[in-house]
């Protein structure tokens, strides 16, 4: 298989919250502290890429393993002092407490979270132009969003194609999007995702799952899981 295109970045739609009166202002204050996230998720790779960036020893925090909907009644009862995790309970923990960071900053610290297309290697090796338009499209699609995000409102077809494709209910759609970066089809193309930084994000994650027991071991090189080929194609077609 091939990463094609890199959908989202997790943004403010998943964030580490503080609750009112635990004393937590920066990840460093985490230390000593009750935190909860659901195990070997993105919260818990981005929980953990945070404290390493912030050189704070993870076995100084007692960080508890519960479902989402387990760390908003934690959370409410006053179990815990902090949390690491996305919507609906995230919308919950908000109301009695403080966002410290969002997944967009640990992302800029280097370990980004992120959806993505993949393509199996044998079909895009029969069907190079139909992969290429697929990308091509949705960067069409990605650049008309980034141009004029606000028009993707609750009245907007676009909207309703979501909601409908995804199963989300429709007056979530434009809040949902603003949870999330969508990298145009130059990003896509550059050094920043599919043409370097990709593969790395690739190679922490897959580190990330062997260290949770998740895979038995890791790849030295995962550079031909990643191709940049078919967004820098669909840039030179248009």
């Amino acid at each position: 298989i091939q990463t094609i295109f890199v959908v989202g970045l997790i943004g403010p739609s998943e964030a580490l919250v503080a609750r009112n009166g635990s004393g937590i202002e920066k990840v460093a204050d985490l230390a000593g502290k009750k935190v909860a996230v659901p195990f070997v998720s993105t919260t818990h790779y981005s929980l953990l890429a945070a404290l390493k960036h912030e050189n704070v020893d993870p076995k100084s925090v007692q960080i508890l393993n519960l479902r989402p909907p387990e760390i908003a009644a934690a959370f409410a009862r006053g179990d815990i002092d902090a949390a690491y995790v996305w919507d609906p309970a995230l919308g919950q923990v908000k109301t009695s407490g403080k966002v410290v960071l969002d997944s967009s900053q640990v992302a800029a610290w280097g370990a980004p979270t992120f959806d993505a297309w993949i393509v199996r290697t044998d079909f895009a090796e029969k069907h190079p132009e139909a992969v290429r338009d697929f990308v091509k499209v949705t960067g069409e699609a990605y650049a008309k969003f980034l141009a004029k995000p606000e028009a993707w409102s609750v009245s907007s077809p676009e909207a309703g194609k979501i909601a409908k494709l995804t199963g989300a209910k429709l007056e979530e759609v434009p809040e949902l999007l603003k949870g999330y970066v969508f990298p145009s089809l130059e990003e896509q193309a550059s050094d920043k995702f599919l043409g370097g930084a990709t593969v790395k994000a690739v190679a922490a994650a897959s580190a990330f799952l062997k260290e949770q027991g998740k895979v038995d071991a890791v790849l030295p090189d995962y550079s031909k899981y990643v191709t940049a080929k078919y967004a820098s194609e669909a840039l030179a077609s248009n």
